[in-house]
């Protein structure tokens, strides 16, 4: 599978779904933190931002959304992985997960916040990156907060800050605030960046 126009998924998330166990994969969250490690720094991250509700781009197993709701904040998890969204539902029957391609997703209402803590805008499509953003603040309420953490790698055509700025900027949002972790380490040009943008 490659990013040609009619597969909707990147070929890195292919070679990454191809690689890891999916049973193993919804576990180890579970065992690590049984182990005493810490597993929900996103969940603390988007938390403290007080959000009216989440929509989470790119849920995965549904594994921030579920503490999210726990938290007792309302959330819905989407994603174009039908088998992860398996493991969601059963995880948490319960919620409300949607099926569908963040680049042209159509929920049919807004969110308080947007939440794409998974490294989505890494492993979608190159070709999708400013839809993904569009239809992501197309889902936001006046006021509303993008929040996107992703890695910033060292390769041929790889997301920069910089370029992720214009793409949000285009949008019609503004930077609010950029950290290092999801624990708010400050941001120095490392590796890894988590950015909060508001809807002008």
């Amino acid at each position: 599978m490659t990013d040609a126009d009619d597969h909707p998924v990147s070929e890195r998330w292919t070679q990454w779904r191809a690689r890891v166990d999916l049973e193993e994969y919804n576990a180890r969250w579970e065992r690590l933190a049984g182990e005493g490690k810490a597993t929900h720094g996103e969940a603390d991250f988007i938390e403290a931002l007080q959000p009216s509700s989440v929509l989470d781009a790119g849920c995965g197993m549904g594994r921030v959304a579920i503490e999210l709701a726990d938290r007792g904040i309302a959330v819905e998890g989407v994603d174009l992985d039908a088998d992860l969204l398996a493991y969601a539902a059963r995880n948490a029957p319960h919620l409300r997960w949607h099926h569908a391609d963040l680049a042209t997703m159509n929920l049919s209402r807004r969110y308080g916040m947007v939440a794409m803590p998974g490294n989505v805008m890494i492993f979608c499509r190159d070709s999708d990156r400013a839809h993904v953003v569009q239809r992501a603040v197309a889902h936001l309420e006046p006021g509303g907060l993008l929040v996107a953490g992703f890695g910033l790698e060292q390769r041929d055509g790889a997301l920069t800050i910089a370029e992720y700025d214009d793409l949000c900027a285009a949008a019609g949002l503004q930077l609010v605030d950029r950290f290092a972790t999801w624990e708010r380490a400050p941001y120095t040009d490392g590796d890894y960046a988590v950015s909060v943008h508001r809807l002008r």
